[in-house]
């Protein structure tokens, strides 16, 4: 290679934390949609599950009882995410589980060294292995969705589209700009998906025009309509795009997962 020949820099995947401290806005949900809609264009896609709940891997078909070192054990060392990943139903879509031992790790985490830096350490060693890592959040902005943000790239706000969808936002973009200053100077808030969307309803499109004039351009355009089929899939154990691939739900997850790889495309135009 001649000298002066330009190095093409190692593949690295992108890391996206789905947060909003609001519970049941729609972040699992479109954790494993998205996820799914990615891999079914061809990217390797890792979804994180840093839930206590442990909903993404029941969504994606993984019992309770089935799941072995996940999460937990990542942020305390005890395994790799090389050795506690699995493959789910959908080619090029993988997971790392939650379990209920999550749920103690907040108190846990306090006493440790790198406390906010746990899963960015963990996550370090496959950054080569995917194309994107999706990291499902509790609806809290404690050390679990610190260390999410600590380790992504970009944070996807999912927002229901309900009276206070506005609501408490505040907070998670003061968290955001926080863990910027303090942790991660390059996250940036890669969009707002508006979920839940009643277009019977004239209060979705006033929480819509809302969301739009607060953060413009970083609302995607794709909304998610309230849908039956979405809310029967996890019980299922599926996501919606395998439950009901003709849904509306289904058609709307795959648009979004268009609008992300147009957004990653310009991104990477705007960086050269």
């Amino acid at each position: 290679m001649p000298a002066d020949a330009p190095t093409l820099a190692p593949k690295r995947a992108r890391i996206l934390a789905l947060a909003n401290q609001k519970g049941g806005v729609g972040k699992t949900t479109t954790t494993i949609n998205l996820g799914t809609a990615l891999a079914a264009t061809g990217k390797r896609v890792l979804i994180v599950d840093n839930d206590p709940q442990g909903n993404a891997s029941t969504g994606l078909g993984i019992g309770r009882t089935e799941r072995g070192t996940g999460t937990y054990e990542l942020l305390f060392g005890e395994t790799t995410v090389a050795d506690s990943v699995r493959g789910t139903s959908i080619p090029k879509l993988f997971v790392v589980t939650a379990t209920a031992d999550l749920s103690g790790a907040e108190l846990e985490l306090v006493e440790l060294e790198r406390r906010e830096f746990r899963l960015r350490d963990a996550l370090a060693g496959v950054a080569a292995d995917y194309d994107y890592i999706l990291i499902d959040c509790p609806p809290a902005l404690g050390l679990l969705t610190l260390n999410a943000l600590a380790a992504a790239d970009s944070v996807l706000v999912p927002l229901q589209c309900e009276f206070y969808a506005l609501e408490g936002l505040s907070q998670l973009i003061r968290t955001i700009e926080r863990v910027k200053r303090t942790f991660n100077p390059a996250l940036e808030i890669q969009g707002v998906v508006l979920t839940m969307f009643d277009r019977r309803n004239n209060l979705s499109d006033m929480v819509a025009a809302d969301v739009r004039g607060f953060f413009g351009e970083k609302v995607y355009e794709t909304v998610i309509p309230r849908n039956v089929r979405v809310s029967e899939a996890p019980s299922h154990g599926k996501p919606v795009l395998l439950y009901d691939l003709k849904s509306a739900g289904a058609q709307a997850y795959i648009h979004l997962a268009g609008e992300v790889l147009k957004r990653e495309r310009n991104r990477q135009s705007a960086h050269g």
